[in-house]
């Protein structure tokens, strides 16, 4: 096996440990805060298990409890006799219930939210290391300048229509400040607060109040997106700006005829400010046969050179292409948020998730939504970029398990304490086949749901697989 393969093999069989080790330690932390918080306050705790269903290998402790990791991977439970029977899911108790002493509605409580409680811990701590180590990001990214507009863009029916964001009167350069009235620090939260909009004119078209920067002055500017892509996906026409730093100046180019430096920086070409690398390009290719005027950036002072482009052959068509020599800066940076930072914005980026969810007047669905296909394909994406992407990704995960199992949906955590409130409430406790009936008939939606998800992850999986691989958002432009 030639050395590249065998490395392509290894790093592929790594990342999917990787994946196996954070998705399985997130489930684990969370029912390993219900065990301790069941022992804690004296709750009989008769299994504690990571899947569902038969299992693979199972053991059981000095303390009485059965320890088990099973086949179906869709999370994990403690079986609690004394809180809740989930016989359906967790399997029949051995244990007689009505022997063992009440649980108090305080103890219940705080053994139902200690999983979603560690969840929280866990991302917080995972959060503190990305916080020393780094982030990595696209450079492009963490900007909320636009880059550019293109002139139409294509619906998801397959028609082409003006761009909403040129025809709001958005400009490239702009700053985006906000969205529907909420402040955007990059361009990932410029998509996501497009994509998960629920704003709607008089009309009914979607709608986004885009607040923006401009020569020192705010605007307010309405944008009316459109739906693109398979996915149906709300979109404005926008793309980031890049940086138009230079990195290396090839010996014996244009460039360097020129005198381009390393560190100098692209403003203007031919009196035209640029923001893209590729509107660089595309400027050289219609002027490949006279000097273009580059205005760069160096240091303090702005210097003005005209340099005459060179028709290569470009390694990845075999045609001439017009090119001046020269590389841009990395586009790849390293930041470090706090973590508090970062355990706030995931749960601000659930929460509005969950509002679009809900709403009516958005374009979120649950065929939007990601199941374990999808999350395990994202974390092993994640993996292979940078370990430090695939902790980040993990702290959302794990958000998002403490939201979500704190929703009040009978099976879930949340369930329960509803289960456990109204008992409270009414004086005595509710009748079991009420909770049984109930926990049965929602345990059959929620399976029903993951299927759903999991159909349209399978779905994307397959068109990412049938696409041809784009290149790496990284790899250094070279006009």
């Amino acid at each position: 096996m030639a050395p590249e393969a065998f490395f392509t093999v290894f790093a592929g069989l790594w990342s999917a440990l990787l994946v196996v080790l954070f998705f399985g330690a997130s489930i684990f932390v969370h029912e390993l805060g219900h065990f301790l918080a069941a022992r804690w306050r004296g709750v009989k705790v008769e299994r504690f298990s990571i899947g569902f269903g038969p299992a693979i290998v199972a053991w059981t402790g000095r303390d009485g409890v059965e320890y088990r990791l099973a086949w179906i991977p869709l999370g994990g439970y403690v079986l609690l006799p004394q809180l809740a029977d989930l016989g359906a899911v967790e399997g029949k108790s051995q244990v007689d219930a009505a022997a063992l002493p009440p649980i108090s509605y305080l103890s219940k409580l705080v053994v139902f939210v200690a999983g979603a409680a560690f969840n929280l811990l866990f991302a917080f701590g995972l959060a503190c290391i990305v916080w020393v180590a780094g982030q990595p990001v696209i450079a492009e990214w963490n900007t909320t300048r636009i880059g550019n507009l293109a002139p139409s863009i294509r619906l998801a029916d397959g028609t082409t229509v003006p761009n909403p964001a040129q025809e709001a009167g958005l400009r490239p350069g702009d700053l985006v400040r906000s969205i529907d009235g909420v402040p955007v620090k990059n361009f990932e939260e410029i998509f996501t607060s497009i994509f998960l909009g629920r704003e709607r004119a008089g009309d009914g078209r979607r709608q986004s109040l885009f607040v923006i920067e401009r020569a020192g002055q705010t605007l307010s500017l309405t944008v009316y997106p459109r739906l693109v892509g398979e996915e149906k996906a709300r979109s404005a026409g926008i793309e980031p700006a890049q940086d138009l730093t230079v990195e290396t100046v090839s010996p014996g180019s244009p460039a360097e005829a020129a005198g381009v430096r390393t560190g100098d920086r692209i403003v203007a070409v031919d009196g035209r400010v640029l923001f893209q690398r590729v509107a660089v390009s595309e400027h050289l290719a219609q002027h490949a046969t006279r000097p273009v005027e580059f205005l760069l950036q160096r240091g303090g002072a702005e210097v003005r050179v005209p340099i005459q482009p060179r028709l290569v052959r470009d390694e990845a068509t075999g045609q001439p292409v017009a090119r001046v020599g020269i590389r841009y800066r990395d586009s790849i940076l390293i930041i470090h948020p706090s973590p508090f930072a970062q355990i706030g914005d995931n749960l601000a980026g659930t929460f509005r998730t969950l509002g679009a969810l809900l709403s009516p007047y958005s374009d979120i669905g649950p065929s939007k939504l990601t199941g374990p296909i999808g999350i395990a394909r994202e974390l092993h994406r994640q993996a292979q970029w940078d370990f430090r992407r695939l902790l980040w990704f993990t702290i959302l995960i794990n958000v998002n398990l403490a939201i979500f199992n704190l929703l009040p949906i009978p099976v879930l955590d949340g369930g329960q304490i509803v289960f456990a409130s109204l008992a409270r409430l009414r004086g005595r406790a509710l009748p079991v086949n009420v909770i049984v009936t109930t926990q049965s008939v929602f345990m059959v939606l929620l399976l029903s749901m993951i299927l759903y998800v999991s159909f349209f992850d399978v779905a994307r999986l397959r068109r990412e697989t049938r696409a041809e691989a784009p290149a790496r958002a990284a790899a250094p432009a070279k006009p």
